[in-house]
C-alpha cells in the first residue's frame, strides 16, 4: 500500500450544482448558542463556499462559508433535530438546495 497517497489526493466532497427548481435556504446569521460545535462533515475547502454539518446542544445545522473578495461571511442554517438536519445536508450536497 503507497504510504499517504490517497491522503495526499482527497480534497473532499464537492456539492453538486444547482439542478433545476433549487431551494434558496434562508441562512441565518451565526449566534453563540453553545459554548462547543463539532463538525460532522465538511465540503471541499478548495470551493468558494464551503458547508459544514455541525452538531451542538444535541442539535444539527449546516454553517456556510462563502468566501468574498471582501473576506468570508459565515451564516448557518436553522438548528434542527438529526433526521430533518442530515435531510437538509443531502439535499445541500446533491444541489436541490442553496
Amino acid at each position: 500500500m503507497a504510504t499517504g497517497s490517497l491522503a495526499v489526493e482527497y480534497h473532499g466532497i464537492h456539492p453538486a450544482p444547482p439542478k433545476r427548481g433549487w431551494e434558496k435556504l434562508s441562512w441565518q446569521k451565526c449566534r453563540p448558542r453553545a459554548s462547543r460545535i463539532r463538525v460532522l462533515e465538511h465540503t471541499c475547502e478548495c470551493q468558494e463556499i464551503v458547508y459544514e454539518l455541525c452538531q451542538a446542544g444535541g442539535l444539527l445545522f449546516t454553517r456556510r462559508h462563502y468566501r468574498a473578495a471582501d473576506g468570508t461571511v459565515v451564516s448557518e442554517s436553522e438548528w434542527l433535530r438529526s433526521a430533518p438536519a442530515r435531510r437538509l445536508w443531502t439535499n445541500i450536497l446533491l444541489g436541490h438546495i442553496r
